[in-house]
């Protein structure tokens, strides 16, 4: 059994935000297409509060190497 390193356990992070972000914009391309407008566009601002929750991570990673 390894001891997790703080660089694997970041990209693991950001892989699982990834993915989020993907599932999220997909279903606002779903909900559009069926004519649910409105949870279309609640679905794009989750998918873009994952892309900045994983900026915001970025960040302070990039601060945490310092």
């Amino acid at each position: 059994m390894s001891v997790p390193t703080t660089g694997e356990t970041y990209s693991q992070l950001m892989e699982h935000l990834r993915k989020a972000q993907e599932a999220a914009a997909m279903l606002a391309h779903l909900h559009k297409a069926n004519d649910h407008h409105e949870t279309s566009r609640r679905w794009l601002l989750v998918s873009e509060n994952f892309q900045k929750m994983q900026y915001t991570l970025t960040q302070l990673a990039t601060r945490s190497l310092n």
